[in-house]
C-alpha cells in the first residue's frame, strides 16, 4: 500500500484539522480560512460604503462564475447562480412544458433534493418512475437506465452524478449519449462530485447540472451552481424572473422584458454577494490544486480505509470498481448499529455520517493517510472490541 502524505489543500487553510479526523465531506466541508476572509472582506466594505460597494462585487460575482465554470468545464454563459441544489433542480422541473402523461425517470434511493422537484408534478399528471439500482452498492450502471427507457418514450432523466448513500458513480457522458439517443433530457445533481472529481459537463453533453456550494465545492450554504447548456436554455421557462434574468434596461411601465440568452436568465433579483465571494475563494483554492490531483488523493486515501478495514472484518457496500468509485464509501461493521459505530467515532473526535445503513467516510483534499490509519484502527477496535 503506497504512502500518502501530502495534501493538495493546504492543511493550514483548515483549522478543523487540528481538532477533529473530519472525514465527513459529503455532508458539508468546513470553510476554508480564505473563504472566511472573502465574506468577511464584502462585510466590512458593505458596512463602511452600503450601495457605493456593489459595482465591486458585482464585477467580483462575475469573476467568481468564471471560476465556477471552469470547476464544470463549461462556458461561462452556462452558469447560474442558485440557492442550493433543490431550488436548480426545481427551476428545470417547474421550467420544462411537461404535460401530463409525459414521464420522467429518476433512480430509486435518490437523494430528496433530486426527486421531490420531480415527484411534485405528479399533481400535474406527469408520470414519475424510478430507476432501480443493482446490489449492495446499489449501483445505477447504464444498462438500468437503457432498460427503464426502452420502457415507454420518457421527457427527462433527473440523477445524481454520484449517489450520495453509497457512493455510486454514473458515467454521464455514456448516460446523456442514452438519454438524447431516447429523446430525453438529462439533468444532474453534481453536488457529490463537483469539486473532487473532474467535471467536463459539456463535451459530456449534460443538459442541466446542478449543486450546492457547501460540500465538495468546499463554499458556505445558500449559494450553489446551476450549468445550462446552451441549446436547452430556452425550453425552461424561468421560475423567478427579475432584473438580472433580462437583456438591457427593463421598462417598468410597459412590462416587456427580453431573457438573457445567458444562464443568467435563471437568476432573478440581487445576487447575495457575501456568499458568492466566498464561494469563488474556495473555487480558487480547488483550481489552484488541480481537481485532478485531489482526486487522485482522495481516491488513494479510500483505497487505503478499504484496504485497511477489510482486513479487519469490515465490508464496504459501496462499489469501488474504476467505472463507479468516487470520493465517499459507505461500509459496514458486522454486528455493530452504524449509529452507534458514528456516535463512538465522534467520541474520539472522528467524523463520519451514517447513510444507507453504513458509515458513510468521505476524505477530501486536506485529509491525510495517517488520519485514515487512525479512523481504520478505531473502527477495528469498536468491530472486535
Amino acid at each position: 500500500m503506497g504512502d500518502v502524505t501530502d495534501t493538495p489543500l493546504p492543511r493550514d487553510e483548515f483549522p478543523i484539522a487540528s481538532r477533529y479526523v473530519y472525514l465527513d465531506n459529503a455532508t458539508a466541508t468546513p470553510l476554508p480560512l480564505c473563504a472566511a476572509r472573502a465574506g468577511k472582506e464584502y462585510i466590512d466594505d458593505a458596512t463602511a460604503r452600503g450601495g457605493l460597494s456593489i459595482a465591486r462585487w458585482e464585477e467580483r460575482a462575475e469573476e467568481v462564475r468564471g471560476s465556477a465554470a471552469a470547476l464544470m468545464d463549461v462556458p461561462v454563459a452556462g452558469v447560474a447562480f442558485v440557492k442550493n441544489t433543490t431550488e436548480g433542480m426545481s427551476f428545470i422541473a417547474n421550467g420544462l412544458d411537461l404535460a401530463p402523461g409525459e414521464r420522467v425517470l429518476v433512480p430509486d434511493h435518490e437523494f430528496p433534493g433530486t426527486l421531490y422537484p420531480w415527484v411534485a408534478l405528479r399533481d400535474r399528471g406527469v408520470v414519475v418512475d424510478h430507476v432501480d439500482p443493482l446490489g449492495p452498492g446499489w449501483t445505477l450502471p447504464i444498462s438500468q437506465f437503457r432498460r427503464a427507457l426502452e420502457a415507454a418514450p420518457t421527457r427527462a432523466v433527473a440523477t445524481s452524478w454520484v449517489q450520495f448513500s453509497r457512493g455510486w458513480r454514473t458515467d454521464l457522458a455514456a448516460l446523456a449519449a442514452l438519454c438524447h439517443e431516447h429523446g430525453a433530457l438529462l439533468c444532474v445533481d453534481v453536488i457529490q462530485g463537483l469539486g473532487v472529481l473532474p467535471a467536463h459537463f459539456e463535451q459530456w453533453d449534460v443538459d442541466f447540472a446542478v449543486a450546492d456550494g457547501n460540500t465538495w465545492m468546499l463554499g458556505p450554504r445558500g449559494t450553489g451552481v446551476l450549468y445550462a447548456a446552451e441549446r436547452t436554455r430556452s425550453l425552461v421557462r424561468p421560475s423567478e424572473p427579475g432584473t438580472a434574468s433580462v437583456t438591457g434596461a427593463v421598462d417598468p411601465d410597459s412590462g416587456h422584458m427580453v431573457y438573457a440568452d445567458s444562464a443568467r436568465r435563471f437568476e432573478g433579483g440581487a445576487l447575495t454577494f457575501e456568499t458568492i465571494t466566498q464561494l469563488g475563494a474556495s473555487a480558487d483554492l480547488l483550481l489552484k490544486a488541480g481537481v485532478e490531483t485531489i482526486w487522485a488523493h482522495v481516491d488513494a486515501l479510500l483505497d487505503r480505509a478499504s484496504q485497511g478495514l477489510r482486513a479487519g472484518g469490515i465490508v464496504t457496500l459501496s462499489d469501488r470498481s474504476p467505472a463507479g468509485r468516487s470520493a465517499a464509501i459507505t461500509v459496514e461493521v458486522p454486528g455493530h448499529d452504524p449509529a452507534a459505530v458514528c456516535e463512538q467515532l465522534r467520541y474520539q473526535d472522528i467524523i463520519c455520517a451514517v447513510r444507507a445503513g453504513g458509515l458513510r467516510i468521505s476524505p477530501h483534499g486536506y485529509n491525510t493517510a495517517a488520519e485514515i490509519d487512525r479512523l481504520v484502527e478505531a473502527v477495528r477496535h469498536i468491530a472486535h472490541g
